[in-house]
């Protein structure tokens, strides 16, 4: 069991930067590969980015690639991600999530933060 807490959102305008971070309770945060999903208005919910539980591998979606990174802290029990270079279509609530891998790929648990919002204005 794990319980994440996002915070770090806000109102940025393009071209800015913003780091989101997400705590973790649970002695078992780094047994899980951890990631980072987001949700715009009207839109499904949708990967952005992944690590693995040891830190050593990290994904991308393709529409991130280049301006935002994952890292985390294991004895600190968190996940950040960094968004550089931001853009008005990043504009979505952001989430943490906690998960496995399984054939080369990311899949999540059903462990799910509340969300934190980021606006991106043009």
């Amino acid at each position: 069991q794990v319980q994440l807490v996002e915070s770090g959102g806000g109102l940025v305008q393009a071209g800015g930067s913003l780091r989101l971070s997400c705590a973790a309770s649970g002695r078992t945060f780094s047994t899980y590969d951890m990631a980072w999903f987001r949700q715009a208005p009207g839109k499904e919910r949708e990967f952005v980015a992944a690590i693995r539980w040891s830190g050593g591998g990290t994904y991308y979606a393709d529409s991130v690639r280049g301006r935002f990174t994952i890292s985390r802290d294991n004895a600190k029990n968190t996940v950040a991600l960094q968004m550089n270079s931001l853009k008005p279509e990043d504009t979505a609530v952001y989430y943490c999530n906690a998960g496995g891998e399984r054939s080369g790929s990311y899949y999540s648990m059903d462990y799910w933060g509340k969300g934190t919002l980021v606006t991106v204005s043009s």
